[in-house]
């Protein structure tokens, strides 16, 4: 049986599983903040479906998942409770540079037997990771996003952004200074927000 969540297709198992990590992101809210209090109440629109919306557009094919600025897990850990559905085989990397939430994201993979990492540091200071996806969510401008994305993407590869109302503003900016593929979709969870899909990124000569 499955049941259809933020436009994507979800069994049984992956709900009981992604409604255990909101349960866990409530548990550890109060110590370490990964949530608003404002948003706790709403948590399974506003953050869960939110997060399983960009799971639409990935690509068939996902070999390494990164997701950048991963928070609270959302949406590198929601990604990788529907990687088990959908992409067995792909390995998930989390990348936050708070060692606290860092210690929360390893906790709720441990739990739900993900097949994800995290490295608690700076995206910067990181080696290229050579990703088929890499997804971002409320992290930054797009054009400081670019480049961290240029270094760690495949020459074929998606990347996924969560945008809100100044998405258009900061496309222009970027195009400045960057070439890219763009596909821009309307947010099911924000009537102001925005999906980007990113492909193709190089710099303008």
């Amino acid at each position: 049986m499955q049941d259809m969540i933020g436009g994507v297709n979800v069994s049984r198992e992956t709900i009981q599983a992604l409604e255990h990590f909101a349960a866990l992101v409530l548990k550890w809210t109060p110590r370490i903040n990964l949530i608003s209090a404002a948003s706790a109440g709403e948590i399974w629109d506003r953050h869960i479906v939110d997060s399983v919306q960009i799971y639409r557009h990935a690509p068939q094919v996902i070999e390494k998942w990164l997701d950048i600025g991963s928070g609270g897990g959302f949406p590198g850990i929601v990604a990788a409770i529907l990687g088990q559905q959908y992409h067995p085989k792909a390995r998930f990397f989390l990348i936050e540079s708070d060692q606290r939430k860092a210690t929360f994201l390893r906790s709720a993979i441990r739990e739900l037997d993900l097949n994800a990492t995290v490295a608690a540091g700076r995206i910067e200071s990181l080696p290229s990771c050579n990703a088929d996806v890499i997804s971002a969510r409320a992290l930054g401008a797009l054009p400081t996003l670019l480049p961290l994305i240029a270094r760690h993407i495949t020459p074929a590869g998606l990347a996924l952004l969560h945008k809100g109302r100044q998405a258009a503003d900061e496309i222009a900016l970027a195009r400045r200074d960057w070439r890219f593929d763009l596909e821009d979709r309307p947010s099911i969870t924000d009537p102001e927000g925005r999906l980007l899909l990113i492909k193709r990124i190089s710099r303008v000569a």
